[in-house]
């Protein structure tokens, strides 16, 4: 054979290994988030499935997203906040700045604050000290009036109330467990979180415990895969009290700093989902202690959610809230009504159908919404 043709087949052959290996690099590269799978492991009815653990670590993430930075989020998203509170705001300072004050003017003023979902207890609050200081400073100015009216809403929703969000824990990751009603977008918010937590510089693990709802954990890998998040997953159907506490050993032995576990929406009236809820964060803390309890609630249902908000207060003891769509019909008194309602503070809010419009809640850009910019 002619030793010409010869090294002509080595050099193509050559050129055909070197295409192979430059696409299955590009390949690797697009990789998103790892995906950890539970095992189907048969387990005793009195045991947890044993957690499957990857072999040496997470893997790393070359091509992820940079979530927009956590602090100051709300005073950026301070306008989409505003426009869904004019009932207060707006509606209040026209009452009170329109003369003397008189009986029909404040029953005007009660049902100003009622259908802005403030609920009967905080807005005879309100109207009482309202009452106070206009019979006792007098005056009714637009600038008087702001002043009073951004002093006791202040005070109304309470800036006092510890609204950290616990993303560190001694010598294991912290444990956040998301909680909610079908529809409220507590996948969405779970995610949304997951950026908010990087975006603050902590490494994230996602439990995706939402086993009955089929296209869950797809959405929460999508979520995981555009931060760089580890999402631990099981089968469809699974017992999602196995996945909650494989993703908290996941978090451990990779020394993440945050599990963040999105639980299956469940109506509040089902009793027997809502007893599952409570196995979830029972299994969990056999395991570790779980730090954060967050109720996702769509603030738009205004005080049918505070309804939903007391049976999940009772299961699984809620430390802060999650109010979403509140950019929307949304009306700005659900804030002081479900913290009243329960005692525990909201922490988050949604405010757009952005990744990153999720926002730590400040009680001062809160009010400075209702009432800044009038």
């Amino acid at each position: 054979m002619d030793s010409g043709l010869i090294y002509a087949g080595i050099a193509v052959l050559i050129l055909i290994v070197a295409i192979v290996a430059v696409v299955a690099g590009v390949l690797l590269r697009r990789r998103g988030a790892p995906v950890i799978e539970q095992r189907p492991v048969a387990a005793p009815a009195a045991q947890v499935p044993a957690a499957q653990v990857p072999d040496a670590g997470l893997p790393g993430i070359l091509e992820v997203e940079i979530p927009d930075p956590a602090a100051g989020r709300l005073h950026r998203l301070r306008s989409r906040l505003a426009r869904s509170n004019n009932a207060i705001g707006k509606g209040l300072l026209a009452l009170l700045s329109a003369g003397e004050p008189t009986d029909s003017t404040w029953d005007e003023v009660e049902e100003t604050l009622l259908t802005a979902d403030l609920g009967v207890g905080p807005t005879q609050e309100l109207i009482a000290r309202l009452r106070t200081r206009v019979k006792v400073e007098g005056g009714t100015t637009p600038e008087h009036i702001k002043k009073m009216l951004r002093e006791e809403l202040l005070n109304l929703v309470d800036p006092t109330m510890d609204r950290n969000i616990v993303m560190n824990a001694d010598g294991r990751p912290a444990v956040i467990l998301v909680v909610g009603v079908n529809g409220t977008g507590k996948t969405t918010t779970t995610g949304k979180l997951a950026r908010l937590l990087i975006a603050d510089g902590q490494t994230v693990v996602l439990g995706a415990a939402d086993t009955f709802r089929a296209a869950a954990a797809d959405q929460l890998q999508t979520w995981g895969d555009r931060v760089g998040a580890a999402v631990v997953r099981g089968l469809e159907g699974g017992d999602p009290a196995a996945v909650a506490f494989d993703a908290v050993r996941t978090g451990a032995d990779s020394q993440a700093d945050t599990v963040v576990i999105d639980t299956a929406g469940r109506l509040h009236t089902k009793t027997g989902l809502m007893d599952e809820l409570g196995k979830v964060k029972r299994v969990v803390e056999k395991q570790s202690p779980v730090d954060e309890v967050l109720l996702v609630l769509d603030a738009t249902t205004g005080q049918n959610g505070l309804a939903q908000a007391r049976v999940f207060r009772e299961v699984v003891a809620i430390t802060g809230i999650a109010l979403t769509k509140l950019d929307g019909t949304a009306r700005g008194g659900i804030v002081v009504a479900v913290q009243r309602e329960l005692g525990v503070p909201v922490k988050l809010v949604g405010l757009g159908e952005g990744p990153d419009d999720l926002a730590l809640f400040d009680p001062l850009e809160f009010v400075e919404a209702l009432v800044g910019d009038l």
